[in-house]
């Protein structure tokens, strides 16, 4: 960028002095339509389970998932993401209980349908870690690797068994080779042409997702880690090449996970490919805000802003966020 102006003809702050002008200046614009809920679906009635980690944050039984969907329709928040906490007892080797069309994430989609018609979109996560004994997204060999091509078969059914269900985006978060273009050719062939495909498509391995694994109760069971198949936190390239994949394979839209560390990320997949890029304001990035907070360094209504309005300069159509209800009331006042 070039510019012959100078001072005193060109004075930056001119248009800084007054809110009116400031409001009239402002490039990036954030509004609730921007945001996308993630919330937690746990086993019950009437349950709200607070999570010690996420503060602020409870997991909710599938009435009460019901209810926040309405309240996000209320906050004109356009789409709730849900995420399962299998019961123990239901977890398995091979993550079945993620092919049961009564499970608990197919019986929160239904409710959500129920409660709210077409007035919400629900999105859905295509993983197996919710389900699996040993935390691990996909299926594990003998030695601890997750096979990559035995377990995006079952990612297939999953996305399906999610599509009958009543989801209109699945997203699958795995990071398994091959299986945007698997899950979309099973969805055109079995009637569900017009369900998204948002792909976790830059997903790190990064170590701000310590809450979330609490919140779905995968943390204590994870036996090794996922660095196999997430991502280096110091590739940037690779994750063009991941996001290309992603889009020739059939996606939607992309996601880049996390947000705030991968802002160069975002910026550098808007430009290239001019495809809706999200952004997961992942759980350890969302208490991060809540601890500083409440540690005193600064308002938290102030930071939690300052923060999703980055991922929109940073070129992102919309962000998922604990912080959506929160967000959205500041946005509508």
């Amino acid at each position: 960028m070039t510019s012959n102006a100078s001072y005193p003809a060109t004075r930056m702050r001119r248009t800084r002095a007054h809110d009116w002008s400031r409001r009239m200046q402002r490039e990036t614009v954030l509004t609730a339509s921007d945001l996308i809920w993630p919330l937690f679906v746990t086993e019950g009635k009437g349950v709200e389970d607070p999570v010690a980690s996420l503060p602020g944050v409870s997991r909710w039984s599938i009435d009460g998932i019901a209810k926040r969907a309405k309240e996000a329709v209320e906050l004109g928040i356009p789409c709730i993401a849900l995420f399962p906490n299998t019961p123990s007892e239901k977890r398995s080797e091979d993550g079945a209980e993620a092919l049961n069309p009564d499970n608990l994430m197919c019986r929160a989609i239904k409710a959500v349908r129920d409660a709210c018609g077409t007035d919400i979109g629900i999105l859905t996560d295509v993983a197996l870690d919710p389900y699996t004994s040993h935390g691990q997204d996909g299926l594990v060999d003998g030695t601890g690797y997750v096979l990559n091509d035995d377990t995006v078969a079952v990612l297939v059914d999953q996305a399906l068994v999610q599509a009958e269900a009543g989801a209109d985006i699945v997203a699958p978060s795995d990071m398994m080779d091959g299986r945007v273009k698997a899950i979309r050719m099973a969805l055109e062939m079995n009637g569900h042409p017009n369900v998204q495909i948002m792909s976790y498509a830059a997903k790190y391995a990064s170590a701000f997702y310590g809450p979330f694994r609490d919140a779905v109760g995968s943390g204590g069971l994870l036996k090794g880690d996922k660095k196999s198949y997430q991502m280096d936190p110091a590739n940037g390239d690779e994750a063009l090449r991941e996001i290309a994949l992603d889009i020739a394979e059939g996606a939607d839209s992309v996601m880049v996970k996390p947000g705030l560390a991968y802002l160069d990320v975002i910026w550098r997949a808007k430009q290239e490919f001019g495809i809706p890029v999200y952004a997961y304001q992942v759980s350890g990035e969302y208490a991060l805000i809540e601890a500083g907070a409440a540690a005193g360094i600064g308002d938290r209504d102030a930071l939690l802003m300052e923060k999703l309005v980055a991922f929109k300069r940073a070129g992102c159509s919309g962000v998922l966020t604990y912080h959506a209800p929160v967000a959205a009331r500041l946005l509508n006042d």
